[in-house]
């Protein structure tokens, strides 16, 4: 995992030979996998330098659903210069403007910008999917064991995995064999991955972070924007944001309960993974977010397509052991 933000030794080399000679590399962000990104200026030019060190990444996901959505419109960073040998890649700069800080700094244009990444969404799910894996069984049922993994361990919960399992064993077939057309998934499609940049033609918002992209449910990326770990979005923006995927898109009639369904899987498995990168990778911060993590789930959880999964949440997690259980190592 990243450990600082110093360039890689062999950056000069490489900006070098793309043209970028004596051009000045400043930290601009780490990752919770190994990637790091540097901001590379030079007079008036800016990039952004990836860096994604084998064998811990491969930098060709990324590449490839880049070109991809590029070839159908949208604004993904173009690929100035690669080296997948060393895990480098320079990438346009999308600038600073996250959809994040951009409605922390307007809160009154929330409604307006959310309606904008709805419909980025709208336009890519007529579209057909990338040629990526498919969003299946193994991938769900691997995602939600990591809470069984990572964050029932942690608060020594003796759980049972099997039923777990079987419990959601019992409720994808509602995502999986859903009326609604297969769609390229992007899986990190959220207020600070989404950038706010001067492009009329497309909407004017960027995508970041779609190397991990898959072909599933149309629900999921609502989900991962509706339901954000990083943010608060209420349930009323949440609510008025799926009335106007449905104004716009028109989604079949299963479509909420499949919203719900991926929504109680992301959220449990980011649950696990934050569990994960504060025991294995030392990065307590991620624990603050687990009390809204445990909100979100609960209320997918409420839905009636989730009845089988929670019955084995509060078979198994009784209420003391969730949202700020862990909150005392949060500031460690």
């Amino acid at each position: 995992m990243v450990t600082d933000m110093i360039p890689p030794a062999t950056a000069p080399a490489f900006l070098t030979q793309a043209g970028w000679d004596g051009a000045a590399i400043v930290p601009l962000a780490g990752d919770a996998s190994f990637r790091r990104y540097f901001r590379v200026v030079d007079g008036g030019r800016r990039a952004v330098l990836m860096d994604a060190p084998p064998p811990h990444e491969d930098p060709r996901p990324f590449i490839v659903i880049a070109q991809h959505l590029l070839g159908q419109g949208f604004a993904a960073p173009a690929i100035l210069a690669q080296d997948l040998t060393q895990g480098l890649v320079l990438i346009e700069d999308f600038g600073d403007e996250r959809l994040k800080e951009h409605v922390e700094e307007d809160p009154a244009g929330e409604l307006a910008v959310y309606r904008r990444a709805i419909d980025l969404l709208a336009d890519l799910h007529k579209l057909p999917a990338a040629d990526v894996p498919p969003y299946d069984r193994a991938v769900y049922q691997r995602e939600v064991g990591l809470l069984t993994e990572w964050y029932c361990p942690a608060l020594e919960l003796d759980v049972d995995a099997d039923a777990y399992h079987a419990a959601w064993d019992a409720v994808l077939p509602i995502a999986e064999q859903s009326a609604s057309p297969v769609v390229t998934v992007l899986r990190d499609y959220h207020a600070e991955n989404i950038m706010l940049i001067d492009r009329p033609e497309v909407r004017g918002l960027g995508l970041l972070d779609f190397q991990d992209a898959l072909a599933g449910h149309p629900a999921y990326d609502l989900v991962s924007l509706l339901q954000d770990a990083r943010r608060d979005v209420s349930p009323e923006l949440e609510a008025a944001m799926l009335a106007h995927y449905h104004a716009v898109a028109n989604p079949p009639a299963d479509f909420d309960a499949a919203y719900a369904v991926l929504g109680a899987q992301r959220n449990a498995k980011i649950i696990g993974i934050f569990t994960r990168l504060w025991k294995r990778d030392h990065k307590p911060r991620y624990l603050s977010y687990l009390p809204r993590m445990w909100g979100l789930l609960e209320r997918d959880l409420a839905h009636p397509a989730l009845a089988p999964v929670k019955v084995w949440f509060d078979a198994n997690i009784p209420a003391d052991k969730r949202h700020h259980a862990l909150a005392e190592f949060a500031q460690a």
